[in-house]
This record gives C-alpha cells, sequence and structure tokens, in this order.
C-alpha cells in the first residue's frame, strides 16, 4: 500500500483529529506540533503563542481509496479558513489555518481548491489558510490522541467538535468508516 503524508491546522487539533479518525483510507493519524520555532514544544508551551508551532494533525492515507483533494475537501468543510489565528472561541496562531504538505503536488491541489473555493465565494470571505512544506513536526502529549473518543460528554467535545462530526457525516458520509472500524 502506498501512503503519503500530509499535516492539517484546523484550529484545535482535537477536532481535526475527531473528523479524520472517520475516513477512509486515512491509515495512521496523530496530533502534533508544526511549522514552528520550538524543539519538542509541549502543549503550555505551544499555547503561549511563542512557539509559534500549529497545532494540527498529521495524516497518513492511501492515496488509492482517499486523495489529497478529498481531504482537503473536509479540511474545508469542517473549520473557518478565512479567520486568522482562530477557530470560535479558540484564539491564537497555533489555532491557524494551514495545509503543511509534504509532496509539491500536495501544494498544488490545495493553492488549487483554495483559488476555487474563493472564486466561488463559498465562506463569503477570503481563505487565509497557508500552504506550507511540512517542518518541525512534534507529536503532542498522548492525552491529546484521540481526544474526542475519551470525552464524548466533556463540554468543548459536545459544543465544539460533535457539530464538526455530524457535518461530516452528513456531507461525506460515503467517504468514512463503518462504525467500530
Amino acid at each position: 500500500m502506498k501512503r503519503e503524508t500530509l499535516a492539517l491546522a484546523g484550529g484545535c487539533f482535537w477536532c481535526t483529529d475527531a473528523v479524520f479518525r472517520r475516513v477512509r483510507g486515512v491509515v495512521a493519524l496523530e496530533c502534533g506540533y508544526s511549522n514552528g520555532q520550538a524543539t519538542q514544544p509541549s502543549y503550555e508551551e505551544v499555547c503561549t503563542g511563542a512557539t509559534g508551532c500549529a497545532e494540527v494533525v498529521r495524516i497518513e492515507h492511501d492515496p488509492s481509496l482517499v486523495d489529497t483533494r478529498t481531504l482537503l475537501e473536509i479540511f474545508f468543510a469542517t473549520h473557518d479558513p478565512t479567520t486568522p489565528n482562530r477557530q470560535g472561541a479558540d484564539v491564537g496562531t497555533q489555532y491557524r489555518s494551514g495545509v503543511y504538505w509534504t509532496l509539491p503536488a500536495q501544494a498544488e491541489v490545495a493553492r488549487a481548491l483554495i483559488a476555487e473555493l474563493d472564486a466561488q465565494g463559498v465562506f463569503g470571505a477570503p481563505i487565509v489558510t497557508e500552504v506550507e512544506p511540512l517542518r518541525h513536526y512534534w507529536p503532542a502529549e498522548a492525552y491529546h490522541q484521540d481526544y474526542f473518543a475519551h470525552h464524548p460528554y466533556q463540554g468543548y467535545c459536545q459544543v465544539v467538535i460533535a457539530p464538526k462530526v455530524a457535518k461530516l457525516r452528513q456531507r461525506f458520509a460515503r467517504l468514512l468508516q463503518p462504525e467500530g472500524a
């Protein structure tokens, strides 16, 4: 099986993690920090904004089952790519929108999709998502991994993450793994 890797920053990584864990063809997924200056930053350090790191989800996928464009369509449908350094009440550079690629073709797909969405006026404001090579990736602490599954009734999960997962199920049902897979 061929694998490709990219990292997506769409605000709090718990949200992005919960969405992409359900997508068929995603073979590995990890919350982490990237595209900043710090070496092995902690969550507390990233939250200060001083590291320059974004909260990301590093996704390994089988491109024969789900291609980069499809992953990015899901990504743009499940976060607000028009607000710099913010997703809802989560504010700071660590919550910026970003596509961090490992293959130049992924960057081309991302830029083309952004141009298409902007031309169609899908969001009513220009997309501010940065498209850059994946640099300085560090895994997040274990308690951040698959957070939604471990804390489904926690307030943030119910108010912020659950609606994103519901949107995924509604708009992209054909792309989802069977429940419990």
